[in-house]
């Protein structure tokens, strides 16, 4: 019996080994954005430089517009090791409190600023927190600054958004901007708001303007209010465990890579934020400024929930405020 078991035990770790030498002959990525979003433009920027890298010792499998999951489903694939890398944004927030950083309104000031941020805040604090939660931070992209679109009537103040469905990504803190401002918020997955909008189930949304042209929403939204409300990043993200499985050579390869293609995706960004603009203003859109002010003003108690609820958060604030102008 014991000659039985130890023999069935080494036929286990046979396979589990070559199940493991399988998986390192490719890399997996998903993403939840279309290919046409900056999401999904840096997400193929950084497939190629990544295979060149590596030439053809590992191959490289990448998903899009959510083939694999949404972003709460792909953080659980990274977990899991059946996804390799993904790009996370918003929901991060729900992994560790400190990335609803990113969830305050008018945190960040500009590009120049979001460096300053990643580099002494979310590469050092923040990395070390979704580590703790078994994910690592291979590098900061970018989503965009967020605009809010509807099909009822142009949003210049908070109240404006008065009883409009708008749908928001699953983050608690994001609904809670939006109710805060008095809108009816309606989290749900990036996959299903054309046909969200299409219906009227819901009368609007937020994205930067990369996401809301490249998952064609502004074709069934009449308003675009520049709102600029909240600078959202994406994180190149892995799986803790799979991450220290790759070889040295991998995971400098993919550093390198990701380094990058935040500076390509910085520089995208800029260019869209002009070209689709411009794009959608021909398309018969109707784009309307905000009063800046009135919407920082109402955002105040957001800000005062996020340093009662988060600890240490009213230092991570005045961190990143500090780093506006440096």
């Amino acid at each position: 019996m014991l000659k039985h078991l130890l023999g069935a035990s080494a036929l286990t770790l046979a396979v589990v080994a070559t199940q493991a030498q399988a998986e390192q002959d490719k890399i997996v990525i998903a993403i939840g954005g279309s290919p046409q979003s900056l999401q999904g433009q840096t997400a193929q920027e950084f497939t190629r430089r990544l295979q060149e890298r590596l030439g053809d010792d590992l191959q490289i499998d990448y998903y899009d517009s959510g083939q694999l999951g949404d972003e709460r489903q792909l953080i659980q694939r990274l977990r899991m090791g059946t996804v390799d890398l993904a790009a996370i944004s918003s929901i991060m927030s729900s992994v560790s409190p400190d990335f609803a950083l990113f969830d305050l309104p008018y945190l960040v000031k500009d590009r120049e600023h979001l460096k300053r941020i990643d580099d002494e805040i979310v590469m050092t604090d923040l990395a070390e927190s979704a580590e703790q939660r078994g994910l690592k931070i291979v590098s900061t992209w970018e989503n965009g600054f967020r605009h809010i679109t509807n099909s009822r009537r142009a949003i210049t103040t908070p109240d404006d958004l008065d009883g409009l469905r708008i749908r928001t990504p699953q983050s608690d803190w994001r609904t809670r901007m939006f109710s805060t401002w008095g809108a009816n918020p309606t989290p749900m997955a990036f996959s299903e708001v054309f046909v969200g909008l299409q219906t009227g189930v819901i009368d609007g949304q937020e994205n930067p303007l990369s996401n809301i042209y490249g998952a064609r929403l502004h074709e069934v939204q009449q308003y675009l209010s520049l709102s600029n409300h909240v600078y959202s990043p994406i994180w190149l993200t892995a799986g803790q465990g799979g991450w220290n499985q790759f070889s040295d050579e991998v995971r400098e390869a993919i550093s390198e890579a990701a380094a990058e293609t935040q500076a390509w995706a910085f520089e995208r960004g800029a260019e869209l934020d002009a070209e689709l603009l411009e794009t959608m203003r021909e398309a018969g859109v109707e784009i309307n400024d905000v009063d800046r002010e009135a919407f920082i003003d109402a955002s105040n108690p957001v800000y005062a929930v996020f340093a009662e609820q988060v600890e240490g958060g009213q230092a991570l604030v005045d961190r990143a405020m500090a780093l506006a102008d440096d």
